[in-house]
């Protein structure tokens, strides 16, 4: 009987890695194994790896699947790889050392620790070695019970027609858990307090206006039927799920940037727009390229 904990040596990059448990059924409702999410990895990383690049790199674990218990990890394992990119940064009680995920092998060796979710914060490190200002501005809409991806469309169209006058163009991001992301693409002139305090007034702004469908606290008694506006994703500590990573929920579901015209239809009718599963995914990148290249600067803009 073959060992499910046998260990195979894969070209990475270029680098040769040892990767195992091939079998283990990470996704028990799909039967999706860590083989095929380490094969999503790799065929998803020419679009994924510019979405990481130059930021810290948080990542949710689950070493027994989803089913099982996970955690967020920040800090590299102890027994990370010398030739993997790191950057160490001060936080208010402690240093964290993160890793920076580079190419295929940096991403491949993350993956094999079952690190199904890839979480970044909305600045790049600079050449300093520290965060720089925020080089995109994200408007997390999160449904509260009784509400969903419809509800999120209405609100996203609101918040596209705010950020249009500003000259920010946002792209859509169906979550891969419940809701959505909205990204606008900043020149890096101002500070993630700025950011924030303009998220927040946007926020502010659409809740007066529209009561029944938006709230910007997040008292749990105010959410039910309703979208939770965050506007405290911009705040330098917090972190988003990166386009194109993997989802720890019940199938394996990803954050998959989306057309403005689908999220129109989304707010129409509820079936028009559900999340998406890796393999569609994958054969949507192949078909469409990189929905969010807009978000990465004008050499990545034809998405291909």
């Amino acid at each position: 009987m073959p060992d499910p904990t046998a260990k195979v040596t894969v070209d990475a990059g270029g680098r040769r890695l040892a990767v195992s448990s091939l079998d283990k059924i990470l996704f028990p409702a799909t039967e999706t194994t860590k083989g095929e999410v380490l094969h999503y990895y790799a065929r998803i990383a020419p679009v994924l790896l510019p979405h990481l690049a130059g930021r810290p790199v948080t990542r949710v674990r689950f070493p027994h699947g989803v089913q099982g218990l996970s955690f967020f990890e920040k800090n590299l394992p102890s027994g990370a790889p010398t030739w993997l990119p790191r950057v160490t940064l001060d936080h208010t009680s402690d240093s964290i050392t993160y890793p920076l995920v580079t190419g295929l092998d940096g991403l491949t060796y993350l993956v094999n620790l079952a690190s199904l979710e890839l979480h970044v914060p909305q600045w790049t490190i600079g050449p300093d070695g520290l965060p720089g200002n925020p080089d995109r501005l994200v408007i997390d809409l999160d449904p509260g019970p009784g509400a969903g991806l419809q509800q999120c469309s209405v609100v996203a169209l609101w918040v596209r027609d705010r950020l249009n006058p500003l000259g920010l163009d946002p792209v859509p991001v169906t979550s891969g858990s419940k809701g959505m992301q909205l990204y606008a693409a900043l020149p890096g002139t101002h500070s993630s307090a700025d950011m924030a305090a303009l998220a927040q007034q946007l926020a502010e702004e659409l809740t007066a206006e529209h009561p029944d469908v938006v709230v910007w606290k997040m008292t749990k008694s105010l959410r039910p039927g309703k979208v939770l506006l965050d506007w405290s994703q911009n705040v330098a500590a917090k972190t988003t799920i990166s386009p194109y990573s993997l989802r720890g929920r019940a199938a394996p579901w990803v954050a998959t940037p989306r057309t403005w015209d689908e999220v129109e239809a989304g707010a129409i009718a509820p079936e028009a727009l559900i999340q998406m599963s890796a393999d569609e995914v994958l054969d949507r990148v192949d078909r469409l390229g990189d929905l969010a290249a807009s978000l990465l600067g004008p050499a990545h803009e034809s998405g291909r």
